[in-house]
């Protein structure tokens, strides 16, 4: 039985006074039935790990242990903070950063091989979706973007259609549940059914306490990852609390 998970990626947002919003979160959830990670940017990172009765995880890593990168943070250093997990290759990183499959892959090993859970983001865009090219879009990236070395305990999947992060848009139950399935189908071709069973699958996109407990009764939806409205713990606490009830 894959345990759920409710992960909040706080992106570019939350100063140290917004930690008394984990705070209030841990009041509501003093022993929750699923997993909750939160990733808050690297500012807040020690200190949530210090603070926070939640796994903590960084917004992203990179593929190097060390070296002159500057300005970059490795999975080593993370670690070394109190960090659990990390994401990589949010469609904001592709993007904005030009981070192509290759490099989210990189990532995700360096991840690994520091003991951290890799989230592996991936999505498809609106032009992508009307085209009917979505499951060439989300294969193309699982095999390019996943390591071989994955395992049910090193490796999240966050399937985030592009178009509906941040706007309000939510791809239909039996959408999701198609890229679920597919992701799910992939992943027990490629690691065998005992890793391919095992691998958490969230999806992402505009989650909300009002349609998180339809989109968690879709097969193989393993729970969130929840951006904006994980900033906040009146918004984040009915999101578990669906989570929980699935």
């Amino acid at each position: 039985m894959r345990r759920k998970l409710a992960a909040g990626n706080w992106k570019m947002n939350g100063l140290s006074g917004q930690l008394t919003e984990l705070e209030a979160l841990a009041e509501a959830h003093p022993k929750p039935a699923v997993d909750v990670l939160i990733c808050p940017p690297v500012t807040l990172l020690a200190t949530a790990a210090r603070q926070c009765p939640f796994d903590i995880g960084a917004q992203d890593c990179h593929a190097n242990a060390s070296g002159a990168h500057t300005g970059d943070v490795s999975a080593e250093m993370l670690r070394d903070v109190g960090a659990k997990a990390v994401i990589v290759g949010h469609s904001e990183r592709r993007e904005s950063y030009d981070e192509h499959s290759d490099i989210v892959r990189a990532k995700a090993r360096a991840a690994q091989q520091a003991g951290l859970m890799a989230i592996v983001c991936m999505g498809e865009s609106l032009a992508q979706r009307e085209a009917q090219n979505t499951l060439d879009i989300i294969g193309g990236q699982l095999a390019g973007s996943v390591p071989d070395n994955a395992t049910a305990e090193n490796l999240v999947i966050a399937y985030e259609p592009i178009w509906a992060i941040g706007t309000g848009l939510v791809p239909s139950l039996a959408q999701i549940g198609e890229v679920h399935g597919f992701i799910r189908a992939r992943l027990e071709r490629r690691f065998g059914a005992g890793v391919g069973r095992g691998v958490r699958i969230l999806y992402g996109g505009s989650v909300k306490p009002d349609n998180a407990a339809e989109i968690f009764q879709v097969p193989d939806v393993d729970g969130a990852l929840v951006g904006g409205a994980s900033l906040k713990a009146a918004d984040f606490s009915p999101i578990i609390n669906a989570l929980e009830g699935a």
